[in-house]
């Protein structure tokens, strides 16, 4: 089901993107002061009484790229347009109707969507009359607005809700998942690949994307989000308020995917960038896939010309040590080659992930197979865990009710792990376990 789209469109730093989360109400998009900070296309999913929208945010036309990526920016743009059911045209009401509006202003009434003049910026009612100046574009009567102040925003959510016919909600997706890993190791290929479209904007400099893009996708029969997110880098190299939330981002959207995919250029030693993204999973507890990118360039005789995909598993294991039961595939985003598989893998983590065991089997297995940690601390006597619970699936989290929580070291709550990972069906997904000490109310 393809949902009403409305295009967010304006020249750079009218205020396009705090229209954006002011309307989505939350900070989906980046703001900062600094011009073209938007590049690829932002959505979000709006719903008000009967109407459910895309709302989508884009870069400023006429921009001026540090990197040279203008023409890929506008590209997004022009799509963006191209598919639209309604465009809002953001301008700044202290700057006044500009050449560069009035420009854009006739490349919109050559398209067939509706316009609506949005001057952005009014942030108090003596601000109005000089939004009426808008009139002059010829696209009807400008919408006076503050995203920063949320004033306006009602009567615009009017205009758009007059224009729009009833959609009903999608149902949401049935997997999430979150593309993450170093600068340039191919994550957007990758969503471009998966989406079978340019998507968002793939470069060789490092850095190219900057908000965590949703792109969401129909994957044999079933719905799927793939999230793109921006390339995690060192503390010290993070500069600025961009850069700060481009990270930021990137964590969150560990938090709300359902399975990680934790992308690594095979051309490259593991870095500890990669460590220490591979800790942020463990410490989200998120299943996780890892997958080793550019395997073409290996096979056509790079830096790993002998190696194979085992031997290269071996060694993402040893570098990679707090994921040693994630599984592993080798890819080529730019071929496409095996990126199906990735999906299919990821589906196969959730499932895991949502697997609850019965009390009763859960302590039999216990009985049956965890061995009693030999005390170290004579006076407190033998370490014991009398009965375990599952308290939460996704991640699966188990309760162990023990004499003395801080008797079992981490080695032994390793070991304990592993028994469960052996018994049942989570060979490949982190376990969150928590030790806690008995008292008379936890009897079973």
């Amino acid at each position: 089901m393809t949902l009403p789209r409305v295009v967010i469109v304006g020249r750079p730093n009218v205020g396009k993107s705090s229209l954006f989360n002011a309307i989505a109400k939350e900070r989906l998009a980046i703001v900062a002061k600094m011009p073209g900070v938007t590049r690829d296309r932002v959505s979000a999913e709006i719903r008000d009484f009967d109407r459910t929208f895309e709302l989508i945010d884009t870069g400023g036309i006429g921009m001026v790229d540090r990197d040279d990526l203008e023409a890929d920016v506008e590209g997004q743009i022009e799509i963006a347009i191209a598919c639209a059911d309604m465009i809002l045209f953001v301008a700044d009401v202290t700057a006044g109707p500009t050449p560069e509006d009035r420009e854009i202003a006739g490349r919109l009434r050559r398209r067939g969507a509706a316009v609506a003049v949005v001057v952005n910026k009014v942030d108090a009612a003596h601000m109005e009359p000089a939004a009426y100046e808008f009139g002059i574009l010829g696209l009807g009567n400008p919408i006076a607005v503050s995203a920063t102040h949320r004033r306006g925003l009602d009567r615009l959510l009017d205009a758009v809700m007059e224009t729009l016919p009833p959609a009903a909600p999608p149902p949401p997706p049935e997997l999430k998942i979150a593309i993450v890993g170093c600068r340039n190791a191919g994550k957007s290929t990758l969503v471009n690949a998966l989406a079978g479209e340019e998507r968002v904007i793939v470069s060789e400099t490092p850095g190219t994307t900057r908000d965590a893009v949703d792109v969401r996708i129909a994957w044999g029969g079933r719905t799927v989000t793939v999230i793109d997110t921006a390339g995690v880098r060192r503390r010290k190299q993070v500069a600025g308020s961009v850069d700060f939330y481009s990270q930021h981002r990137t964590r969150a959207a560990i938090e709300r995917c359902d399975v990680a995919l934790h992308l690594i250029d095979a051309t490259r030693e593991i870095a500890r960038l990669d460590k220490q993204l591979a800790g942020l999973l463990v410490e989200a507890c998120k299943p996780c896939v890892i997958v080793i990118n550019k395997w073409d360039l290996v096979a056509a005789g790079g830096r790993r010309k002998e190696a194979t995909p085992e031997d290269y598993h071996k060694y993402v294991t040893a570098r990679l040590t707090g994921l040693p039961f994630a599984p592993i595939v080798c890819i080529s985003a730019l071929e496409g080659a095996r990126v199906g598989s990735v999906v299919e893998v990821a589906f196969a983590l959730k499932e895991q992930a949502q697997v609850r065991v019965g009390t009763g089997e859960l302590n039999r297995m216990i009985a049956e197979t965890i061995t009693q940690l030999p005390s170290r601390r004579r006076s407190r006597g033998l370490p014991r865990i009398y009965f375990a619970a599952q308290v939460q699936a996704a991640p699966p989290t188990f309760v162990f009710f023990v004499n003395d929580p801080g008797s079992f070291p981490p080695a032994y709550r390793r070991y304990v792990e592993n028994k469960l990972r052996e018994r049942f069906p989570f060979p490949e997904i982190p376990l969150r376990l928590v030790f806690r000490r008995r008292t008379s109310r936890d009897a079973p």
